[in-house]
């Protein structure tokens, strides 16, 4: 009897283990459209703020099923990046499959987005929310089956004219904004470390409307 108590002891602190493992994971996903003629459009802020991230860390991205990926240890956690290769309106295939493979909690997800909602270089954390019209959250509430996951939005503005919004999305940053991405990156780099150390209620607090 005392050897199956032992045995049950030790498969549940197994378990407990494997579960603190897992709260300390995160996967942080950058949203974009894969191919050089996107790379420095206003709608593959999401990939260009997770490139950004890599290369201040000196961190390299290895293409792997469904997207590119890299990892960062901080302080004890364990960062997944992920830059999905699906495109952008199929982006949600891709985070339910790392999800699902790396066995990370909801929680941990942070997707990051382009808004055109917020003026230029705004950046705002929620916790859930509407796809708001943007078809990669959409495919994202589709796969995931729920509209609470976090989300990091950065404002790249509505300056365009009517009909002429995939023009604007699709199109390249001006000079004006050029000349202001890099601040504005340097401050998405710590929040993404502020949403994992600090937490997301915490970071909203700290970053949100910077």
């Amino acid at each position: 009897m005392w050897e199956k108590i032992k045995i049950w002891l030790g498969f549940s602190k197994e378990i407990e283990k494997n579960e603190v493992e897992t709260m300390k994971k995160y996967l942080i996903v950058g949203l974009g459209n894969i191919g050089d003629k996107y790379a420095n459009t206003r709608h593959n802020i999401g990939f260009k703020i997770l490139d950004f991230f890599a290369k201040k860390e000196s961190l390299s991205f290895e293409t792997v099923k469904l997207g590119d990926i890299t990892t960062f240890k901080l302080k004890g956690r364990t960062i997944y990046f992920l830059k999905p290769s699906t495109y952008m309106n199929l982006s949600g295939k891709a985070v339910k499959y790392w999800l699902t493979k790396e066995k990370i909690p909801m929680q941990n997800l942070l997707v990051v987005t382009d808004d055109l909602n917020l003026p230029f270089g705004t950046l705002r954390l929620k916790t859930k929310g509407s796809d708001g019209g943007h078809n990669g959250l959409k495919d994202l509430q589709d796969k995931l089956q729920t509209t609470k996951y976090n989300r990091f939005r950065f404002g790249i503005s509505d300056s365009f004219s009517k009909g002429r919004q995939v023009d604007y999305v699709l199109g390249e940053w001006n000079e004006e904004e050029e000349s202001k991405l890099d601040e504005r990156l340097n401050i998405s780099v710590e929040l993404i470390k502020s949403f994992v150390l600090a937490g997301v209620n915490n970071t909203m607090n700290e970053y949100n409307g910077k």
